[in-house]
């Protein structure tokens, strides 16, 4: 079970050193769910939180694909039964053309449910259902230096001024944009995708039109920029999340914002004035917003998306977003991150029991096929190409029910022909909606 705050002390006090199967670097859902599947297989797993959750997180609309991996963690009916805002699907809006997607009505096999969450509420769950399987998590504690010379050492402060050093025969780094391994190990490698941000808050949303589905995340497009758009996340209880996204310099400019892209400076009332403003430019969220209240103060996310060198090593690998991050355009970021902590941890259990193991080619390349097949959509989308697909007003039903399965994240599936080849695929699907 957890330790508690003077439990911890006391251990440090007692033992300096600590030696483990698998440090974890991070309790979020990566984080979490791996330290489940190795705890599950009999492996000695710390996992080590620098906050103290429950904390705000973005990422809160989930899909289908995520709930496999919840289930296979023994989580699954917690999460049933927390009351999350039930969702079967994704809504895309641009100018006059409203278009939808279910989530059932896919290519491939597997749930075609799952919830939007609010992440303080939905991470902590997750973690709790760890500890209560028997994982530990130490929370305000902090990977400060790894020593990867021999097995991996982590030198870890918990914020009282104390110091403890972690042996571990592997690590994995689930520590979401913190990214600690690659700073500490000088892995970090411009992303292929331009610099974009996000201005974001939750609101009482107040929407009274009945025609709006609460059951589906909303992805709505900027009338004149086609490379700007918004999210709406509704909640369980009359909350929304809400966010808009593009590059720094249109955002400033189009919403009046005296500077060229976003400085460090800015405020949180001139985030709350960008992300109105931004909002008033959309017709279809003007109206649905209109008495909608903002409940915090309105974050902003730069330059989020991100690349390594390397995803993992036979002494460490790197879960979610600590490896790369692409785009918050299809939610894909929590499914990479529970598929990568899925597929890391039946690695790193082979390792440990003694199987040669090469992670280039049974961790790498196997996740990176799922991102990659993100990473088509995701680019498609910034060009436009796959805006004018979705937003075709005759589309085949089978070609819809592919790309429903990868927009569900079911990215992994090679025997559907739009992950197999999902470049070429996805061009000949526009070629034949321009002709």
């Amino acid at each position: 079970m957890m330790s508690t705050d003077q439990a911890v002390q006391d251990e440090l006090e007692r033992y300096p050193t600590e030696a483990v199967d698998i440090a974890i670097i991070g309790a979020g859902p990566s984080g979490s769910i791996a330290a489940s599947l190795l705890h599950a297989q009999g492996k000695k797993v710390l996992v080590l939180e620098k906050q103290h959750f429950p904390r705000f997180s973005i990422g809160e609309s989930l899909l289908p694909c995520c709930m496999q991996v919840i289930d296979e963690a023994n989580m699954l009916e917690a999460v049933n039964q927390a009351g999350f805002q039930f969702k079967n699907g994704a809504a895309f809006r641009h100018q006059d053309k409203y278009t939808s997607f279910d989530f059932t009505d896919k290519f491939t096999q597997g749930p075609g449910t799952t919830f939007q969450v609010e992440r303080a509420n939905f991470d902590k769950l997750l973690a709790d259902e760890a500890v209560s399987q028997g994982v530990e998590i130490r929370y305000g504690h902090t990977v400060e230096s790894i020593d990867l010379s021999a097995e991996p050492s982590l030198s870890v402060s918990n914020g009282k001024g104390q110091t403890q050093t972690i042996n571990a025969k592997f690590v994995l780094d689930a520590s979401g944009f913190g990214r600690v391994l690659p700073r500490l190990l000088d892995l970090e490698k411009p992303s292929t995708l331009p610099t974009r941000s996000a201005v974001f808050n939750h609101i009482h949303d107040n929407i009274s039109d009945p025609n709006f589905d609460r059951n589906k995340i909303l992805i709505s497009v900027h009338p004149d920029n086609q490379d700007i758009w918004y999210w709406l996340i509704p909640f369980s209880d009359g909350r929304c999340s809400v966010g808009v996204v593009g590059e720094p310099e249109q955002l400033s400019s189009l919403s009046g914002y005296a500077s060229n892209g976003f400085s460090d400076e800015i405020g949180n009332s001139d985030l709350d004035k960008i992300l109105k403003t931004m909002i008033n430019q959309e017709p279809g969220l003007r109206a649905l917003l209109a008495d909608a209240e903002l409940i915090n103060e309105s974050g902003l996310l730069k330059g989020y998306s991100a690349n390594v060198k390397t995803l993992a090593t036979d002494k460490f690998a790197l879960l979610g977003n600590a490896g790369e991050f692409l785009d918050p355009v299809f939610s894909s970021g929590v499914t990479i991150a529970m598929q990568s902590a899925s597929m890391a941890a039946k690695t790193v259990i082979r390792q440990l029991d003694g199987e040669r193991v090469d992670w280039q080619q049974d961790y790498a390349e196997p996740l990176m096929k799922g991102v990659d097949t993100f990473r088509t959509y995701v680019e498609a989308w910034y060009d436009y190409s796959f805006q004018e697909a979705i937003f075709f007003d005759k589309p085949d039903p089978k070609i819809k029910q592919m790309i429903c399965s990868i927009l569900a994240g079911y990215a992994w599936d090679d025997n559907n022909p739009f992950v197999s080849e999902s470049k070429r695929r996805l061009n000949m699907v526009v070629e034949l909606c321009r002709s």
